[in-house]
């Protein structure tokens, strides 16, 4: 993508976590006191066991090393927005879907460099090597991150009715930006496509459901609440699709490694759906 696209994108991932940072209070980094067991088993799945279990994935099922990276990115960056509205609906806890979420975010500005350094290192060729610079990657994660979303939290501190005016709004022009971000990707790798699909579409599955199942069988192992194992499994499952795409084109300039993403972030809809139906039902 040339340079205003990049430059949009960047933008659009600002806007969708200033959202997020509209709807956390600091109350929601407090709650590790209150549910340690919760939070720790539901970090574990995300910041361990999510990575192992997409490096498994990317390995096995023998993927280019465009979508092998792709998931390898995706798997580096646990939760987002959208984890916390399918718990909403789905009824789990969402206290505790926050709370990972927020934490994550914060512990990920120093995980993701290592994580997509592993894969790039593993799975291109000598020749087609390269690396992010981990301090100028964490920087860069720091200001199209955790900085909008602090001014979010602060913004709702002292202006909680504009925060909950503009809660809706944000969600609904994040998704508008996802589509477009989406349809460029499938413009920009047209010749391609067919099969990245082909291959990213049964890893993007892989990793959605068999995360969102090991997260909720260790939950309720664990004897945690069923809305607890839901969320952490919605926590497991639901990648920030949106962040996974930006660092594939903003640090890493291949369009290429965010197509998992990107077919990704399709079918965690469904996935979604699934769960909020399922919830629903019982």
């Amino acid at each position: 993508m040339d340079s205003v696209s990049t430059a949009i994108l960047a933008g659009a991932l600002i806007i969708i976590m200033l959202g997020m940072g509209l709807s956390l209070v600091l109350q929601d980094f407090k709650r590790v006191i209150f549910y340690p067991r919760a939070v720790c088993i539901g970090l574990i799945n995300q910041l361990v066991l999510l990575p192992l279990i997409g490096f498994g994935i990317a390995s096995l099922l023998g993927v280019s090393p465009e979508i092998a990276i792709g998931i390898m990115i995706l798997a580096a960056c646990p939760g987002g927005p959208t984890s916390n509205l399918i718990s909403h609906l789905a009824k789990a806890d969402l206290a505790l879907s926050v709370t990972l979420t927020a934490l994550s975010s914060l512990i990920t500005i120093l995980t993701i460099p290592f994580l997509v350094n592993f894969a790039l290192e593993y799975f291109l060729q000598k020749g087609q090597l390269i690396q992010l610079d981990v301090v100028q990657t964490i920087i860069q994660i720091l200001v199209i991150v955790i900085i909008p979303v602090s001014i979010g939290m602060v913004l709702r501190y002292y202006k909680p009715n504009f925060a909950s005016r503009m809660a809706k709004p944000v969600r609904i022009g994040s998704g508008v930006v996802l589509a477009l971000i989406i349809i460029g990707l499938v413009i920009k790798e047209r010749d391609n496509f067919v099969n990245y699909f082909q291959q990213a579409g049964v890893a993007a599955f892989a990793l959605n459901t068999i995360t969102m199942f090991i997260g909720y069988f260790i939950a309720k192992f664990f004897r945690l609440s069923k809305p607890q194992a839901t969320s952490i499994a919605i926590e497991s499952g639901i990648q920030n699709g949106t962040l996974a795409i930006t660092i594939a084109i903003v640090l890493l300039n291949n369009t290429a490694y965010a197509i998992a993403p990107a077919v990704y972030s399709v079918l965690m809809f469904l996935t979604g759906g699934i769960i909020i139906y399922w919830a629903s039902k019982k």
